[in-house]
């Protein structure tokens, strides 16, 4: 049977010691196998010199923080104290394993320090009793009644009698204070084991003490790794940020996709101190990437090479799962000498997809930090923000151009259209006018059939010409192609000389035509001709629609810095649903009649393109029987 040469591991009985004479904490000195007695003191020198040896021990552990130090000056104390041979403490690991850290001996033969002690029959049982605070006092290991391997083990290191106390941490057993005598064997005393226990009680404050000094070192020493982590986290930062902030501003301010890449790429290699930086986008299939934008120092160009993804099944499989990665590599420099190439490939990708990649490439055999994986994450994000926007871009600029030649066909085709059809008009009207001078002559124009076709002959002419003359017109303001003529106009005296024409129309239709203008206006500065046209167009409407009966009223006022004209015309009602419908061209009110409202339908789209074309506002409100059209000078 194997034994601890240190401690007894005899079986555990029914008998209370199971190491020899046992001692509880509670009843130091009693024992089942020894008379009860106790010594007399040996005298007060030696109290005093008890109480002084405590006193030491306490007040090492106060003022120092060295354990080793507390540990060997105590074994040495206490050593020449009890006048033994040896004093050890027997450390124990988390193997259960034991290590003699600490030693004071006189007796002769190889030292314990540093030995390691692996004793399979220092059972739990044993460990359970020392944490329980079990004290073991073997007076002669030859009347312990040990089996003689046993008693061979322990006599092979010189050990006769031993006193055991336990090193405890609250509840868990750190070691054990071992006085041993080596040639003879010996009665411990009470004030021996009272004085032991006590050590070994000083002992486990001051490893609690050196414990929590060790964890205080070690909360330094991850608080002083915190902060030079987040000073290198700063650094970065203040590093990086304003690569990241002229990309957005050159995002911002500038549709080049090209020069915004490209300048992108060689911040970044610099920022990052690469040799090389890259940017690789896919077809549209995603079955081929090519190396669209580089900036390299050291390493070969590939500009413009491209790659079949499907060759590279161990690169690009993890980039199209939108997946970052990072490699090592082995490549020809540019002096064609192999290096050591680390490299960090980041997919460009956002919402609507995967563009491309960001290959970063140095010479180096270290991993890429944490901060430059997120500077280039942050980069890839704005470099897609730049693709997306270039791509759009150029989509938009290709329908643009497509809408201005259909826009420029539109304009021809109604500028032909409208050329070729006043020829017509004009050799009808002219044939219109020829015929009812013959008619004339001939004396047949006083026959009423004839008077009527002829004034319905004259009537179409005159409002097909118009229909020309507005189609041209139309034309002419969507292109933009005559210039404003600006001119200060006095409203006040200019107004009248417009209505004039249209008090007879009005009186003719039963109408009853007011004009409304303050005696204090400001001039106003504005195209005289569109002006004019504008104010035909509204009168001409309002004629038009105005039951006989009703009244049309013109009114000017100026509110806040800006001059407002309103036509205004009661006995009609224009349906809300049909108020936004009012100013397109050829847009007629449901359920009029069209051969009694006569007109060519462009009437009110000329007038929201004129008003647009001088920088005037119009809108159109029909409520209680009146309808109002009122334009908007600022």
């Amino acid at each position: 049977m194997s034994i601890n040469p240190l401690e007894s591991t005899a079986e555990l009985t029914e008998s209370p010691s199971f190491f020899g004479r046992s001692i509880d904490r509670d009843e130091i000195g009693t024992s089942t196998n020894m008379t009860e007695h106790k010594q007399p003191e040996q005298g007060l020198q030696h109290q005093t010199a008890r109480e002084q040896l405590l006193g030491a021990t306490a007040q090492r552990i106060r003022q120092s923080l060295d354990l080793e130090t507390i540990l060997n000056q105590t074994v040495t104390e206490l050593q020449q104290f009890l006048s033994c041979d040896r004093v050890i403490i027997n450390r124990f690991e988390t193997d259960g394993s034991g290590i003699i850290v600490v030693e004071s001996t006189i007796a002769s033969g190889c030292p314990l320090l540093g030995t390691i002690i692996k004793d399979p029959c220092l059972t739990e049982k044993h460990i359970e009793g020392y944490k329980r605070g079990y004290i073991q006092a073997m007076e002669d290991i030859f009347a312990a009644g040990l089996a003689p391997c046993d008693i061979d083990v322990l006599a092979s290191v010189q050990v006769r009698a031993k006193l055991v106390v336990p090193i405890l941490l609250a509840q868990d057993l750190w070691g054990l204070l071992i006085a041993q005598q080596c040639h003879q064997p010996r009665q411990w005393q009470k004030t021996e084991i009272d004085l032991l226990q006590q050590l070994a009680d000083q002992l486990g404050i001051a490893v609690q003490q050196a414990q929590l000094q060790k964890q205080i070192e070690c909360l330094k020493v991850q608080q002083q790794l915190q902060l030079q982590k987040q000073t290198t986290e700063l650094q970065y930062f203040l590093n990086f940020e304003p690569v990241v902030r002229r990309m957005t501003e050159q995002i911002c301010d500038n549709l080049d996709e090209t020069q915004v890449l490209q300048t992108a790429m060689q911040e970044l290699a610099q920022i990052l101190q690469a040799d090389c930086c890259q940017i690789e986008l896919y077809s549209d299939d995603q079955t081929i990437a090519t190396v669209a934008y580089e900036y390299t120092t050291t390493l070969p160009r590939c500009q413009g090479l491209t790659r079949r993804v499907a060759e590279f099944p161990e690169i690009y499989h993890s980039l199209l799962q939108k997946q970052l990665t990072q490699s090592m590599e082995i490549v020809p420099g540019w002096n064609l000498k192999l290096s050591v190439v680390a490299q960090m490939a980041c997919p460009i990708f956002d919402a609507q997809g995967i563009l491309g990649n960001i290959w970063v490439k140095t010479e180096a055999q270290a991993a890429f930090h944490e901060f430059e994986v997120k500077l280039v994450q942050q980069v890839a994000n704005e470099c897609a923000i730049a693709l997306r926007r270039a791509r759009l871009c150029e989509v938009i600029q290709t329908q643009a151009s497509e809408l201005a030649k259909l826009e420029h066909l539109k304009h021809e085709f109604l500028r032909s259209l409208s050329h070729e059809l006043r020829t017509p008009i004009t050799s009808i009207n002219l044939a219109a006018q020829t015929l009812e001078s013959v008619l004339k002559q001939e004396e047949l124009f006083d026959i009423e059939l004839v008077t009527q076709l002829l004034h319905i002959l004259h009537k179409e002419c005159g409002r097909e010409s118009k229909l020309i003359n507005d189609l041209l017109t139309l034309t002419y303001l969507e292109a933009e192609a005559e210039p404003l003529t600006l001119i200060v106009i006095d409203l006040k005296t200019w107004l009248p000389s417009i209505i004039e024409p249209f008090r007879e129309l009005a009186h003719c239709q039963q109408q009853q035509l007011n004009l409304m203008i303050p005696n204090e206006l400001p001039p106003l500065e504005t195209d005289l001709t569109d002006l004019e046209r504008i104010l035909t167009e509204l009168l001409n409407n309002a004629c038009k629609f105005t039951p006989a009966g009703e009244s049309i009223t013109v009114l000017v006022s100026e509110v806040v810095d800006t001059i407002v004209l309103s036509v205004s015309n009661s006995g009609v009602e224009i349906p809300s649903h049909e108020l936004s419908h009012i100013f397109d061209p050829f847009y007629r009110i449901p359920n009029n009649d069209p051969w009694k409202y006569g007109g060519t339908g462009l009437g009110l789209a000329l007038v929201r393109k004129l008003v647009k074309r001088i920088g005037a506002s119009i809108d159109v409100h029909s409520v209680s029987g009146k309808t109002i059209f009122t334009v908007k000078f600022p």
